[in-house]
């Protein structure tokens, strides 16, 4: 009688939240309940998770593009390029536009203008990650001289009553009298019309501008030993349990 040969079954991947999405729960009770659950047959998740497109080895800014970035901060991210461009805005202006929002792709939303520019901070020109900085500040206050207004979305965001965090404050009064408050604005304003569900824009449509002005890695984004090669795997692999 022949024996049947055993089948091996991949073992159960556990994800636990990452902690900055569970800081009401000090006890850790949802973290504790998960590692009980760990056994012969459950491990934690760590390196490719197969819900999620598997990245390129030498992974390109577009490649994060389309295989990490949400399609709301995609579809945003696009027109808002698009407009800058219809506008004849300048290409470094078009690619400020085009990353101004790149933590909320797949990354973080808090402080989003502070973790982009240091995302994107050793591939561009300083001017481009200084004006997705300070976009953050810029964008909570009216500039009439080129017909920017308050977001009429905050108020439902945060209510009428919002108050502006200080430090932004003094953000926005030092980009007040910088040089490259105006490419900063821009920002502002062609991040504001581009939230149109009925607009598709394929990325690769910036895949020339990309070329010119943004210094992609040979190693591949993540792999560079760049001081912000982290962040970059941290989106390649989000659900790591460390």
């Amino acid at each position: 009688m022949s024996s049947q040969p055993k089948t091996e079954t991949a073992p159960r991947k556990l994800i636990l939240p990452q902690p900055i999405s569970a800081a009401a729960d000090r006890e850790c009770r949802g973290e504790r309940a998960l590692l009980a659950q760990l056994g012969p047959d459950t491990i934690v998740m760590q390196g490719d998770n197969p819900a999620l497109a598997k990245m390129p080895e030498k992974p390109t800014l577009l490649d994060f593009f389309r295989l990490r970035f949400g399609m709301i901060t995609y579809n945003h991210l696009l027109q808002s390029a698009t407009l800058a461009r219809k506008a004849g805005q300048n290409e470094k202006t078009i690619l400020a536009c085009l990353l101004h929002d790149i933590a909320n792709g797949v990354l973080i939303r808090t402080d989003h203008g502070y973790w982009g520019a240091q995302l994107i901070a050793p591939y561009v020109d300083e001017e481009v990650s200084w004006a997705v900085q300070h976009h953050q500040a810029l964008r909570f206050y009216p500039d009439p001289a080129v017909n920017y207004e308050y977001p009429e979305p905050y108020v439902r965001f945060f209510g009428a009553d919002y108050v502006v965090p200080e430090y932004l404050q003094m953000a926005y009064e030092t980009a007040r009298g910088h040089r490259w408050y105006g490419t900063s604005r821009a920002i502002t304003l062609y991040d504001l019309y581009a939230f149109d569900d009925s607009v598709a824009i394929d990325c690769g449509e910036f895949e020339d501008l990309i070329g010119r002005h943004f210094k992609q890695p040979k190693e591949g984004l993540g792999f560079d030993n760049s001081p912000v090669a982290h962040m970059w795997r941290t989106m390649i692999w989000p659900t790591n349990f460390l």
